[in-house]
């Protein structure tokens, strides 16, 4: 099968497209015909060597397809349409993904669009109830309104449980974009200084709650924006993973709940779980269109380096997919 393979750690050139044995289902395992597959910034990682994450030679954590073969114990039939995270190789042709992960694609969806949802949207899950337990009256300040996560964040925290939602991003146009998701306040972090614009909003009181993906950089200025026994939750360093001077008075002070996360290193069982109480309270809002998968673009499948490149530039608004199988 055709498969995209790093040469070795480096930049979008290592990428390359390369001939990999076709892998079998083993038990609780369904064999997925991929139709497409997405792009994450945790590919981008793997293939510059920096993480542990990479045990298959394949990049790709998420795929959309049909299953193709049912490993034992496994209740998906074959033919279903299908869509979830696996553990690596889903930049091919074929992948092996643990069948308590496949959700059934909702009605109406291209297998682009169901590309777009796994990893962003149980991200955005986890972090907003799981581990920040958003409810209803709340206000919560979330990072990188454009991107995938962020975009997914603001859907659901407006129609899961009405939140107030804050938003930053960089440009007017991905400002306007998760403005139209729902978000209520969006600032211009280039322009505007985002602690004293949330400061503002909330009448001087501060969020309940921070999706941060930025890490040391937003470090002064969250801690100014988050109100007195918040939950800030981190899940990325995009500005940064080291601060010069932390005083821990001020996270006493204010009595604020810190949880640092990551999901692709999450345990099987962890994820499974995860997958299914998402399924269960919210894959739903798919169908009734209250939620959508938003794609910025879908490159071919040869054009994986400059799908890489498009996702370093920050250029996208949303999800960068990769066309794997065209045919219907």
């Amino acid at each position: 099968m055709k498969a995209i393979i790093v040469k070795k750690p480096g930049g979008p050139e290592q990428l390359q497209e390369s001939e990999q044995p076709k892998p079998e289902p083993h038990e609780g395992e369904l064999l997925i015909k991929v139709k497409s597959a997405a792009v994450n910034r945790s590919d981008i990682v793997n293939r510059e060597g920096r993480s542990g994450y990479l045990k298959n030679p394949v990049l790709g954590i998420e795929v959309a397809g049909i299953v193709e073969k049912a490993g034992p114990g496994t209740e998906v039939k074959v033919g279903t349409s299908v869509m979830g995270l696996v553990n690596g190789g889903g930049y091919a042709e074929y992948a092996v993904m643990p069948a308590d992960r496949a959700m059934v694609i909702p009605e109406g969806l291209l297998f682009e669009e169901a590309a777009a949802i796994s990893e962003v949207f149980l991200t955005a899950y986890q972090t907003l109830f799981w581990l920040g337990r958003l409810s209803k009256g709340e206000t919560v300040l979330i990072h990188a309104g454009g991107s995938g996560v962020g975009t997914a964040a603001i859907q659901l925290a407006k129609q899961l449980v009405g939140a107030t939602v804050i938003t930053t991003a960089g440009s007017k146009e991905k400002l306007d974009f998760a403005q139209s998701l729902g978000a209520d306040h969006c600032i211009n972090y280039k322009e505007q200084d985002f602690a004293e614009e949330v400061l503002r909003a909330t009448d001087g009181q501060g969020v309940d709650l921070i999706l941060d993906f930025i890490g040391a950089s937003y470090w002064d200025k969250n801690m100014a924006s988050i109100k007195v026994d918040g939950r800030w939750i981190l899940i990325g360093v995009l500005g940064g993973a080291k601060i010069e001077e932390v005083s821990l008075r001020d996270l006493m002070s204010k009595r604020i709940q810190l949880t640092g996360t990551l999901l692709t290193p999450r345990s099987n069982q962890y994820k499974a779980e995860l997958t299914a109480d998402f399924a269960t309270n919210a894959l739903n809002y798919f169908e009734s269109k209250q939620l959508k998968p938003i794609v910025d673009r879908v490159f071919a499948f040869e054009d994986i380096q400059q799908a890489h490149l498009h996702m370093e530039q920050n250029k996208n608004i949303g999800k960068i997919i990769l066309k794997v199988d065209s045919t219907s």
